[in-house]
């Protein structure tokens, strides 16, 4: 089964979690690879621990995006 992972690099690290899957899973390490490493762990202890309902049957997100607008304050 493939997810689809959003991966954050912040100061400190990197932050990775999944898309379409029911409940909070996060995954964090000090470089990409490990942030994806962990949050995959994080991923199959969520399913194991809660059961595949919590995976969506066809994830609604087909493709992501992140973009940056100006905003006037």
């Amino acid at each position: 089964m493939k997810i689809k992972i959003v991966v954050e690099k912040h100061s400190d690290g990197y932050v990775a979690y999944p898309l379409g899957l029911k409940g909070v899973v996060v995954g964090q390490g000090d470089t990409y690879e490990q942030a994806l490493a962990d949050v995959q762990s994080a991923i199959r202890f969520h399913i194991e621990t809660f059961g595949s309902e919590v995976l969506e049957e066809e994830s609604p997100v087909l493709e992501a995006f992140i973009t940056e607008v100006g905003v006037s304050v």
